[in-house]
């Protein structure tokens, strides 16, 4: 068990205490074709009613995305982006007590959602696709999670090869923490995430979710983002919405390996997996 670093995310009078509990990330897909839910909250009605009820299940913020990134994907336009989560947005933040993020690689999405309400960006580029987004999240003074990808959802799962994981995939935040700061971005406003499925082989995934602590002594809050994605399904032979007990051991593992913040679909089995988890590594050793 590793022994994680407590750190304070302040964002638009909101504050969130990172460490002592893990955090549950809900992840709402408002698209026709992500992996997971296959367009399921796609109409506007139907992703606010589920903003709404995984915030009830206890989900501490909410992950707002627009443009599906699942293997192969191909991106869509700005405003398209805009006009699929803006109204969701809106209608969430008069409706939820928790921080919504927005996920997207977009300055300009980005900056109507934060105008919108949003309180913070999840980003899979780790503002690099797009050399105007760390201008936006500095501008608004917000978080960020910078994430690991090898590629672009286009191409990452072409035979991604590493010469040695973990100390590339260290290296890369090292540099993308340098650049965000160079940039006005301060260090404790900045979230890393590993990357599980971007750009990674089925025994890259297992090894990056045994060995998060390898990432500890970048003192930033880990998030792990494992929910019901395709490594699971290929142990468990599971389709995409059967794979929450998958997810569960993944949490569990991720945790004990120190993971602050958890991205799933299901934050109600999410919420009691960790409570024993987190119950497990605050317990004294006789």
């Amino acid at each position: 068990m590793i022994q994680r670093r407590t750190y304070e995310i302040e964002t638009k009078g909101l504050r969130l205490s990172l460490g002592e509990k893990t955090r549950i990330m809900g992840v709402l897909n408002v698209t026709p074709d992500s992996f997971s839910d296959g367009g399921l909250f796609y109409q506007q009605d139907k992703a606010i009613a589920q903003g709404e009820a995984l915030a009830a299940q206890g989900a501490d913020l909410l992950d707002i995305g627009g443009e599906s990134t699942r293997p192969f994907s191909d991106p869509i336009s700005v405003d398209e982006e805009i006009r699929r989560i803006i109204p969701v947005i809106k209608a969430l933040v008069k409706k939820v007590s928790i921080p919504i993020s927005v996920d997207t690689t977009k300055a300009e999405v980005a900056r109507e959602a934060l105008e919108t309400g949003a309180a913070l960006v999840n980003d899979i580029s780790a503002l690099s696709f797009d050399p105007n987004l760390a201008k936006v999240v500095a501008e608004y003074r917000v978080p960020v999670i910078l994430m690991h990808i090898k590629g672009t959802p286009r191409n990452m799962q072409e035979q991604p090869h590493y010469d040695h994981l973990l100390k590339e995939i260290k290296n890369f935040f090292i540099e993308r923490l340098s650049k965000a700061q160079e940039q006005g971005i301060p260090l404790e406003k900045i979230l890393i995430d590993p990357g599980i499925g971007f750009g990674k082989t089925f025994e890259h995934n297992l090894t990056l979710i045994k060995r998060l602590d390898f990432f500890q002594d970048l003192d930033r809050p880990i998030v792990l983002g494992t929910s019901r994605k395709a490594f699971i399904g290929k142990l468990t032979g599971q389709e995409p919405l059967n794979r929450d007990w998958g997810t569960a051991a993944t949490l569990a593992i991720g945790v004990w390996q120190g993971a602050h913040l958890v991205r799933v679909h299901n934050a109600e089995a999410a919420k009691q997996v960790l409570a024993v988890i987190d119950a497990l590594c605050k317990s004294r050793e006789e």
